[in-house]
């Protein structure tokens, strides 16, 4: 499958946005900034601009949603153009698919337990067998963010892999919109059960149900298959500036939705939309801008290894390194970021080789 460029270079925002929120909280979370009286024109410019740092930075996991989104297309669009080939075993699939994670999220526990400059902040234990697997959604409260809180997405993501027939079977007899509509529904509705009918553990809703998050999955899948109808239309939309512009206004309502149990329902969804408005119309900048478009392309292209293996690294050095200036963290952030990059590409493409030498692929899938 050719792979679209500015998709990449927006899987590479999302998780540098990601790092940087881990990154972010670990320096500043016991950190007393001065506060603004907005009411007092005597309010300085530096500090106006130090709350709008604090709150743009403090949304840095809306890109989480964009993830959940991005792979949702991605999942549509190869599937389906594996269908119409006539190439799709369902068998071969899962195979392709949990060849294609687990390896690696293997890797990433290994890693983790060798490496000399991650955070460790909780024993290793029995509990390591249930990460293993992936199934960190049984006893949620011990294991669901045991050793690397952003592993749990992992656990996600396995259960959409393993609906995902159902989901495609439905999205190709019922055509995009509809298909969004009736996901919306369930994953709304189920939301509503856990956080205001039968409240339960906020893991359960994060993730650790997936339908909890099928609204933003699903939304991908009717992205990937509008963009396969009409790419020039979507692509205009996202990438010439009037998505960015979209988001930029409806974010504020989104944002909004945070206002109690009841409009919280439909957060997730809402702000990891304007967030993937954002993120991949930023993206389309970078894109017209060759050279810096193929380093986000590559860092986009091996962003699950960057993924697995980046919290317990930026915790570490966090926790070291503060308290710091707003300056320097910005500074050091980069150069981070650029070190992490370049060892979760390492590491992905070391273990992608290793599983194709070990296990070679079949042709069809």
């Amino acid at each position: 499958m050719k792979r679209l460029l500015w998709l990449d270079i927006a899987k590479a925002l999302a998780i540098s946005w990601v790092v940087y929120f881990h990154f972010f909280h670990t320096c500043f979370e016991h950190a007393q900034f001065a506060s603004a009286d907005w009411s007092s024109l005597a309010a300085s410019a530096t500090t106006i601009l130090q709350m709008v740092w604090l709150k743009i930075s403090g949304i840095g996991f809306h890109a989480v949603g964009v993830f959940i989104i991005l792979s949702g297309w991605a999942l549509m669009e190869s599937t389906a153009r594996r269908a119409e080939s006539g190439l799709l075993k369902w068998g071969s699939w899962y195979r392709a698919r949990f060849l294609r994670l687990y390896p690696m999220y293997w890797v990433a526990h290994l890693v983790y337990l060798v490496s000399p400059f991650v955070a460790r902040l909780e024993p290793v234990d029995s509990r390591i067998i249930l990460s293993l697997l992936g199934l960190r959604f049984i006893d949620i409260t011990m294991n669901f963010m045991y050793l690397n809180a952003a592993w749990w997405y992992f656990s996600m993501l396995i259960q959409f892999y393993l609906i995902f027939p159902l989901l495609f079977w439905a999205a190709r007899r019922f055509g995009p919109f509809t298909f969004l509509l009736m996901a919306c529904a369930l994953g709304f509705f189920v939301r509503y059960l856990m956080l205001v009918v039968y409240p339960q553990h906020g893991f359960w809703v994060l993730g650790g149900f997936a339908i909890c998050r099928l609204p933003e999955f699903a939304l991908g899948m009717a992205l990937g298959m509008w963009h396969k109808q009409s790419p020039a239309r979507i692509e205009w939309f996202l990438l010439r500036g009037a998505g960015l512009l979209a988001g930029l206004l409806l974010y504020p309502a989104a944002l909004w939705l945070y206002h109690n149990g009841i409009t919280y329902v439909f957060v997730d969804f809402a702000t990891g939309a304007c967030c993937l408005l954002e993120i991949v119309g930023v993206a389309g900048i970078i894109w017209r801008f060759n050279r810096v478009a193929k380093i986000f392309g590559l860092v986009g292209a091996f962003s699950y290894g960057l993924y697995l293996i980046h919290q317990p690294y930026v915790i570490w050095l966090g926790l070291r390194i503060r308290p710091i200036s707003p300056w320097s963290f910005l500074l050091i952030f980069v150069v981070t970021l650029m070190v992490l990059s370049a060892w979760g590409i390492l590491l992905e493409k070391s273990t992608n080789a290793l599983v194709n030498k070990l296990v070679p692929s079949k042709k069809d899938e």
